[in-house]
């Protein structure tokens, strides 16, 4: 069975850092694309950053982009989403998710992934 457990998440203050990890069992995420996710309440759910199974390619938010970094320990089999500059507007529930042919051109899109993990809360205070 597949599954997907992230924590790492937490209260912080607006300029501060968190970084979010993403533990993966009953595969690998060599034959994966993956992605990290968002949802703030009354939003939809909404691309953070993402590697694609096209030859790992990252893509990021622009809301995202030169302040969230997507890296992967394959040793671990752990994805890591590190914060930083962080924005009251950042606070939702992030999500990690894979799935074995996801596109760099469709990996923001969450329907493309099958497999979810359920969540960690980041609330970004002003």
């Amino acid at each position: 069975e597949e599954m997907l457990v992230e924590s790492g998440g937490g209260l912080v203050q607006a300029g501060g850092s968190l970084r979010l990890s993403c533990a993966a069992s009953g595969f690998t995420f060599d034959d994966y694309a993956v992605g990290w996710f968002r949802q703030a309440p009354g939003k939809e759910r909404e691309g953070v950053s993402c590697i694609s199974s096209d030859n790992g390619r990252i893509v990021y938010a622009d809301s995202t982009k030169g302040r969230f970094t997507i890296s992967i320990d394959r040793a671990k089999n752990t994805v890591y989403l590190q914060m930083t500059s962080l924005e009251p507007e950042d606070t939702a529930v992030y999500y990690c998710a894979a799935d074995r042919l996801v596109l760099s051109d469709d990996c923001q899109e969450a329907d493309f992934f099958g497999s979810w993990g359920q969540g960690t809360q980041v609330t970004v205070s002003s």
